[in-house]
């Protein structure tokens, strides 16, 4: 009898890791057709248009927009097929250089200040200001006595000034005017009550935004840069969807909403007429 591992071993049987372990894209592809899915039911689920499906199942990247977006799509596509996202994500960064390392930031260091020497007084100085002050007063004073000679007629001038003459206007005081209607505190006061509005903002980052009517007609399928608005309208409803959800900005029927999602999420809204409850 050898002593040994039989052929039917436990550590041979059990699958290995690192290059034999399916891709991103394989794995999800492996995951939808078990799940007898196709790409344009799982597009219609997701939200991710199919051209971008096929080209992640076939590990391409490149159309995603980012790291970021492409987080976002591999976490939604994994959800629709039934896969952990987190280990998906995970082989994803493994394989693309990985999330990058915050900086440390250096410890700041005050400058020793240097002590500048005390002045010592400016006697040529005040010994000006002096002067002039001296000689400024006696101006003053001599043209205050040259006016005092000559008060009675400067007097008598200035009455005839005073009298009213044939071209003199009566100036009558303003009217008070209305006060004005204070702005009303409700942002929807301005907005059809009748129709859904909706303004997405990239406030704090780019976003990806895909937007219907209720009839799913496309109304925007693209990144929004930084800074840049888009705003929807419909009688009845509108379907959302916003990648990097954290940030966004996002007001409905007049008011904000005030979380919208996290970073790097894929969040799939809809909205009606009336306050914004999301749908």
């Amino acid at each position: 009898m050898s002593i040994g591992n039989s052929p039917n071993s436990p550590e041979e049987d059990r699958p290995s890791a690192g290059p034999d372990r399916p891709s991103v894209g394989r794995a999800l592809q492996q995951a939808r057709v078990g799940a007898g899915l196709t790409v344009e039911e799982v597009s219609t689920a997701t939200r991710v248009r199919i051209p971008l499906v096929h080209a992640i199942e076939q590990d391409d990247f490149s159309n995603c927009g980012g790291d970021v977006y492409a987080r976002g799509h591999i976490r939604a596509l994994a959800r629709a097929v039934s896969l952990d996202p987190q280990s998906l994500i995970e082989r994803y960064d493994a394989d693309h250089g990985g999330r990058p390392t915050p900086t440390v930031a250096a410890p700041l260091f005050e400058a020793e200040r240097i002590r500048s020497e005390p002045r010592r007084p400016n006697w040529t100085a005040a010994m000006v200001a002096a002067i002039v002050a001296v000689v400024g007063f006696a101006g003053f004073t001599f043209f205050s006595s040259g006016s005092k000679h000559q008060g009675g007629p400067i007097a008598s001038d200035t009455a005839k000034a005073d009298k009213p003459g044939p071209a003199s206007r009566t100036i009558h005081p303003q009217a008070p005017q209305p006060p004005r209607p204070a702005p009303s505190d409700s942002a929807i006061a301005g907005l059809p009550k009748d129709k859904v509005t909706i303004k997405v903002t990239a406030k704090d980052g780019q976003s990806w935004i895909s937007a219907k009517d209720a009839n799913g007609k496309l109304l925007q399928d693209g990144l929004l840069k930084q800074g840049e608005s888009k705003t929807f309208t419909d009688k009845e409803r509108i379907d959302l969807v916003v990648g990097n959800a954290g940030a966004v900005q996002l007001y409905v029927n007049g008011k904000e909403v005030k979380k919208v999602g996290d970073e790097g999420s894929v969040e799939r809204l809809s909205y009606t007429p009336g306050d914004p409850q999301a749908g």
